[in-house]
């Protein structure tokens, strides 16, 4: 008998490689939509037109359609996430996980896998040295977290303490990627990959000194089917981080592997006092100013010893994930926000 997957947020850019490798591997797939408009667009990214994949409208904002959503599947993957420049991230983030949570425990399902975030298991200052694991906390208290960092925190916070007072048969698993790139299945989503369309673009005059642990989306996908199914995974974090690069190191696999395609990929370097003062006026930059010269990295030994994951290189990643953005056309200043 074919098994059924409830996906949250079908437009997302994890979410719509996570509903591909689902119907790729033989289930059959439900995903939410916040509008029935959205579901062809869908449904033309990841999948044929005859291949078991329906959708429901379900928000992380308000109670309405969860039931339906949940109803006969097997599984949850909890893959949706609120994100905007909006100072209360949490709230949405948190309530939304609850009511996956409860509509997924009421109907029963085997498991559900969260997609929470590698800066939720993040020492505070990410300048700490060292390599972490899937037993640290990030603390939401901390005044200097950014509202996306706090809200992942919160919102698998409070996931672990509903499944505590939970007791039944539904588990759950929660998977914390790093920096994620690849191949893109649609222009609609590009989520993390706009860093890497700006050094395409030439939209960046340098590479700050920042850190990344990039991890393939394909590959992001796998170990979200993994924990689904494996037993070894109920009740368990697992860290999905991939290999660390520093931004320089990212612009100079671009400029040499891509030809002409990669010659507005900046060339030097940016001192961190000049990355603070464009951060004053450009928005995306703000996010990870705290994150300059970061040492902390994440162990994802758990992961591939109890899952048998193997991410790719990260080198390979990131140059799939600009020859998408060129084959989409979307390497282009205008394209930018």
């Amino acid at each position: 008998m074919t098994k059924s997957v409830l996906v949250t947020g079908g437009t997302g850019y994890v979410a719509g490689w996570v509903i591909a490798e689902l119907l790729n591997r033989g289930y059959a797939v439900r995903t939410t939509v916040r509008s029935m408009d959205r579901a062809e667009s869908v449904r033309s990214a990841v999948a044929t037109d005859d291949a078991p994949l329906t959708f429901v409208v379900a928000d992380l904002g308000a109670d309405d359609g969860w039931d339906e959503a949940v109803a006969g599947t097997d599984y949850v993957l909890h893959v949706a996430s609120p994100m905007s420049d909006a100072a209360d991230l949490v709230t949405p983030a948190r309530d939304g996980t609850l009511r996956v949570l409860r509509a997924a425990t009421a109907a029963g399902v085997e498991r559900v896998v969260m997609t929470s975030a590698a800066n939720a298991a993040s020492p505070s200052s990410y300048t700490e040295e060292g390599v972490t694991d899937e037993t640290l906390w990030t603390d939401p208290d901390d005044p200097a977290l950014i509202p996306y960092r706090r809200s992942k925190t919160v919102a698998e916070k409070a996931a672990w303490d509903f499944m505590a007072a939970y007791d039944g048969p539904t588990t759950l698993t929660t998977i914390l990627p790093g920096a994620v790139f690849g191949p893109l299945l649609s222009a609609g989503n590009l989520g993390s990959v706009t860093i890497v369309q700006r050094l395409l673009s030439g939209a960046m005059p340098g590479t700050p000194r920042i850190g990344l642990e990039v991890v393939d989306v394909r590959d992001l996908a796998d170990i979200h089917l993994r924990a689904m199914t494996s037993p070894a995974a109920a009740g368990e974090r697992f860290l999905a981080t991939g290999e660390f690069l520093w931004m320089r190191e990212m612009a100079v696999t671009l400029r040499s592997n891509l030809g002409a395609a990669g010659a507005r990929v900046p060339a030097r370097d940016l001192p961190d006092f000049v990355v603070k003062a464009f951060a004053l006026v450009d928005k995306p930059l703000r996010s990870i100013t705290v994150s300059l010269g970061r040492r902390n990295q994440h162990s994802t030994d758990k992961a591939k010893r109890l899952l048998g994951w193997v991410p790719r290189p990260a080198a390979e990643t990131v140059l799939d994930c600009a020859r998408s953005l060129i084959a989409w056309n979307l390497v282009n200043r205008r394209t930018l926000k």
